[in-house]
């Protein structure tokens, strides 16, 4: 089923899973939906393999926990942030490198600060590759990071013309 896109998300400067200037890292882009998921968009490349040809298992669960803790935001309507308290995954399929993939992270459940919720990763023929839940504490960025948000060499949104507008997402 097609989503429609409703927000893109804020990327820092160095971090491993979002960073667009890490290098080595993933720069991936984060994408809310209009049915209040978080859609992630993502290519790993041959730098994050384990066995050849296959990406690591802990690069996975970065992703994952990384799009479903960012998943707060759209759940709630405001810039929220967690940190994580628990994270379970469930490895099911190979994942491919140099492939374009979606993972998509929602949240389940919430009591006001602590916020649950599922993930999975979807190779290209919408297959579950991966399945992770996890919980995740609501805190404010200043006691996360030692970042600036307002500050743009660190905290930005890169618009670009090829930003989706939908995002076809399987419905379970």
């Amino acid at each position: 089923m097609k989503l429609k896109v409703i927000k893109k998300q804020y990327n820092s400067k160095l971090c491993f899973v979002c960073g667009f200037d890490n290098k080595y890292g993933l720069q991936t882009s984060f994408y809310e939906l209009e049915d209040g998921s978080l859609c992630a968009l993502v290519t790993f490349k041959d730098i994050h393999q384990s066995y050849p040809g296959r990406l690591h298992g802990g690069i996975a669960a970065a992703i994952l926990d990384e799009t479903i803790g960012r998943a707060m935001m759209p759940y709630t309507s405001r810039e929220v942030f967690g940190v994580t308290m628990s994270f379970t995954i469930k490895y099911k399929k190979p994942i491919p490198l140099n492939i374009p993939l979606r993972i998509v992270g929602k949240i389940t459940n919430s009591n006001g600060t602590v916020f649950e919720g599922s993930g999975h990763i979807l190779l290209p023929d919408d297959t579950i590759a991966v399945l992770a839940t996890g919980k995740y504490l609501e805190m404010p960025i200043e006691r996360i990071a030692e970042l600036d948000p307002n500050n743009e060499d660190d905290w930005r949104i890169d618009e670009s013309e090829n930003d989706p507008k939908e995002i076809d997402i399987p419905q379970k």
